[in-house]
């Protein structure tokens, strides 16, 4: 367990989608505070929160919502929840319990959560408004904002959901002190790639500043937070259904997809297998001549900083990945489209990967083990 975060001053941004634009605030102790909540007023609410989540955070948010028990719906914690049988459960609560369309879904918890409940608003009577809760790191920066909401599928991860945008996300920092360390490092995994894909200060500033951020120092936290969130909420804005440089969000995320498929869901937590796809995705830059060397060794240094792997699963092969790579979201005219790097930085979106890179990256790490 981690020790808590200190409070400090609240930090606000702005999605802007016209009619559709929606808040992000960013603070230490917002879910105790009653002025946090203010768009919620008066309006018909129901939570859905998560078992390991509901012990640490459902009372106090219950308690400033005055949400009644039938309201709120806890489901179990783990990738595994994020399947159309529980979407299915949840659209069961919602008719059973009457919510109106003019009510609000809240998402208390993690990622797992905020696409589950996300994707459920979207569907349920053609779409309600719902508010992201992120509890973890890697929802507070990445998954939280932007609308991508899905469930997987046994053939790849997110394969069904809908851009369903939130009315407001709520990122109290306290909360990242109930979180198990490997969590924390996995959400870390995200953060390391918004300073490759565009900010290479940011890049240098992890590299300064990571054993701070595993500590959870607060000013170190909240600055973590905002720039992953500004740089996001920036590309949201300019192309939020991903028809071109939104795209770049998914740097480290095709390797990464395909290795959680592989293993089931279950071996390991999102960020973790993205922190593997961005070594593959760095060292693919690399042998294609883009990436300085020294650069694709500040990315590997740097995941290994924050306690993530870098090494693909023993026993997965060139063929797995290639076979479930063939079921990602980006592929696009029978061809496969990788997010590379130009520099540290610099992101761009390609499909023009010669077949002999890929397989020497995919021959090179799946043989080794390690690199």
């Amino acid at each position: 367990m981690n020790a808590p975060v200190r409070r400090v001053p609240p930090r606000q941004l702005q999605v802007e989608l016209g009619a559709r634009s929606y808040p992000i605030r960013i603070g230490s102790g917002l879910l105790a505070d009653a002025g946090a909540w203010r768009e919620l007023r008066d309006r018909p609410l129901r939570m859905l929160t998560d078992d390991r989540v509901a012990g640490h955070w459902l009372k106090s948010v219950v308690q400033q919502l005055d949400i009644a028990p039938e309201q709120v719906r806890i489901v179990p914690a783990g990738e595994a929840t994020k399947c159309m049988t529980e979407v299915e459960s949840c659209l069961d609560w919602l008719l059973e319990t009457r919510m109106p369309r003019d009510g609000v879904l809240v998402a208390l918890g993690g990622g797992v959560i905020g696409d589950l409940a996300g994707f459920v608003a979207a569907i349920y009577q053609r779409g309600i408004d719902f508010v992201q809760v992120p509890t973890t790191l890697l929802a507070q920066v990445d998954s939280s904002v932007g609308g991508k909401t899905g469930v997987n599928h046994a053939l790849g991860k997110n394969l069904i959901g809908a851009f369903h945008q939130p009315r407001l996300v709520l990122a109290d920092s306290e909360t990242l002190g109930t979180l198990p360390a490997r969590e924390l490092r996995a959400g870390i995994a995200e953060v390391i790639k918004y300073g490759m894909l565009g900010d290479a200060d940011f890049f240098a500033w992890l590299e300064d500043n990571m054993p701070r951020l595993l500590a959870l120092e607060p000013q170190r936290v909240m600055d973590a937070v905002e720039r992953c969130c500004s740089m996001k909420a920036q590309i949201v804005a300019a192309d939020e259904r991903e028809g071109g440089r939104r795209a770049l969000l998914n740097l480290g995320h095709t390797f990464g997809h395909a290795i959680e498929t592989h293993t089931g869901y279950a071996q390991y937590l999102h960020g973790e297998a993205v922190a593997i796809g961005l070594h593959l995705a760095a060292d693919l830059s690399r042998l294609l001549g883009w990436l300085a060397p020294a650069d694709a060794e500040r990315v590997r240094a740097v995941i290994a900083s924050a306690g993530l792997p870098s090494t693909v699963p023993e026993g997965m092969t060139p063929a797995d990945f290639m076979r479930h790579m063939a079921h990602d979201k980006k592929v696009a005219a029978g061809k496969l489209r990788f997010v590379l790097l130009r520099r540290l930085g610099e992101a761009l979106v390609t499909a023009d990967v010669p077949s002999d890179k890929l397989e020497a990256l995919l021959e090179r790490h799946c043989s080794a083990g390690t690199v």
